[in-house]
């Protein structure tokens, strides 16, 4: 795991539950897989070649713990204030 996906994992985790917290996406790194939509229906959906296109990037601190640790390119990250 790389240590940028390993500082988002803390931080996420770190946060308080029911805390909102605000999720990114490394377009770079994201191969579409689509896990992300799957975990936040609500927050993100797939564009035609399966891309996630964030909605609403505030997420709880527990879904965004489960995103980030779902993800298998690890392209999900909780943004830093």
């Amino acid at each position: 795991m790389s240590s940028r996906a390993e500082s988002a994992t803390r931080r996420a985790l770190e946060a308080a539950d029911g805390a909102a917290v605000e999720l990114r996406i490394d377009r770079v790194a994201c191969t579409g897989h689509g896990v992300c939509a799957a975990v936040l229906p609500r927050n993100i959906e797939l564009d035609e070649w399966g891309y996630p296109i964030v909605r609403d990037p505030m997420v709880t601190a527990q879904d965004a713990a489960t995103a980030i640790k779902l993800c298998p390119a690890m392209a999900i990250y909780r943004a830093t204030p």
